[in-house]
């Protein structure tokens, strides 16, 4: 409760509605108005509060360096709990104060405000990464700095096939063993699971079945022992990271041989802190640098951290950090852009900036980012990483689009 209480304590400044972060706004003539909605009590608040601060800070250093084209960027964020109702509630008041852009959160919320912000014109720039979210024509306003659930999954579960199978004593004697563990009520846990699955069989794998573990389990014994009766050999995960850590505890007490993938809500600097020695080999796609990595533009996400929130410890803060400050550097390229083209609206946004990036460095351990008016995914290459003592270290990086190149042109675009 105390370390809960330290959070809200750490947060709070930044879900005061109408908070102007940064430059005073008598110094400019205009505002840039952006909506933000995080989950720092909710079911995923135990990454959502991380990521939250890395919104804020990451607004300041925008506002510090400029805003968008001179005019400094109004925030109003607010904490929905991850409830899907709060979330359309909070939209409409987005909306009504102005906003040009929003920047979301939880795969539920986004995909259910997908026809909303489709008729709206809202760019919507969201933490789900979910490829459902990747093909224009269906889904044009929504985009995210990374790259999506299905293709980590179906580049992690590559990965393992390339590194581990083919060093097993079974290689070529038999078919790999796999299951997936998720809630399987949530459209996040669930979103890359037929994309995985067919990746699965593409490398040969047989599949064996789900495992419904809440993302908020701290005890996931049962669904164990039911992966060890199957003989799993791979278990991807796809929750967040207190359940998976609890999982991976649990299967390494009780004896379970596999080895383990994990969705990158579930594989950060928590994860080898809470399991410990279980984290040992466990694989997974982050989807930007961790936090303090030597990347560029990490001195500027340290820095802010240091400035704003000096209360949170540095070795606390996480890579949902980063991939915040991704999200935030993304639609600021794409609002200076359209700006300068005289045209700062949801679809100037959204043409005139975001489908005009080929290969843009935002650094911070992100694939460069190119959308397309025909594909939003960012890139088909994916970083893959392995915890060793502790740390994380790449394993391989796996590049789909050339590996597979008529699935990933004519298959696998928003699934």
């Amino acid at each position: 409760m105390k370390q809960k209480q330290q959070w809200f304590k750490y947060v709070a400044l930044f879900f005061i509605p109408a908070l102007v972060l940064g430059v005073s706004a008598g110094v400019f003539a205009a505002e840039v108005k952006i909506g933000a909605l995080n989950d720092v009590t909710g079911a995923t608040s135990d990454v959502g509060k991380d990521y939250a601060l890395g919104i804020a800070e990451a607004i300041q250093y925008v506002n510090d360096n400029g805003g968008v084209n001179g005019k400094p960027i109004k925030l109003y964020q607010f904490d929905y709990g991850y409830r899907i109702p709060e979330a359309l509630t909070k939209y409409k008041l987005f909306k009504r104060l102005g906003a040009v852009a929003v920047l979301g959160w939880g795969t539920g919320d986004t995909e259910a405000l997908s026809p909303t912000i489709t008729k709206d014109k809202m760019p919507y720039v969201s933490a789900s990464y979910s490829a459902h979210l990747t093909n224009p024509k269906k889904t044009p306003f929504n985009l995210f700095a990374a790259t999506d659930y299905s293709t980590n999954a179906r580049a992690a579960i590559t990965a393992w096939f390339d590194t581990r199978w083919k060093k097993h004593p079974d290689y070529g004697k038999r078919k790999p063993k796999f299951v997936c563990s998720y809630h399987f009520a949530h459209p996040y846990c669930s979103a890359p699971i037929k994309a995985i699955k067919d990746q699965a069989q593409i490398l040969g794998f047989e599949i064996g079945p789900d495992q419904n573990v809440s993302l908020v389990a701290i005890d996931a014994k049962s669904q164990v022992l039911a992966m060890k009766d199957y003989g799993a050999d791979l278990v991807w995960h796809g929750n967040t990271t207190m359940s998976v850590s609890a999982t991976v505890r649990d299967a390494f007490s009780l004896g379970l041989k596999a080895d383990h993938i994990v969705n990158c809500w579930g594989f950060d600097e928590n994860l080898p802190r809470l399991a410990g020695k279980a984290a040992e080999g466990v694989m997974g796609a982050p989807r930007c640098a961790f936090f303090g990595e030597d990347v560029k533009n990490m001195d500027k996400v340290v820095e802010y951290a240091k400035k704003y929130n000096p209360g949170v410890p540095l070795e606390k803060r996480l890579t949902h950090t980063v991939g915040a400050w991704a999200n935030v550097m993304a639609l600021w390229e794409a609002m200076n852009r359209a700006d300068k083209a005289g045209d700062l609206t949801g679809e100037g946004i959204l043409k005139k900036g975001f489908e005009t990036l080929r290969n843009y460095d935002v650094g911070l351990g992100v694939a460069p980012l190119t959308y397309t008016p025909t594909d939003h995914r960012i890139s088909g290459t994916v970083s893959i990483y392995e915890i060793k003592n502790g740390k994380f270290h790449v394993v391989e990086r796996v590049d789909l689009k050339s590996r597979w190149p008529e699935k990933w042109e004519k298959e696998w675009l928003g699934w």
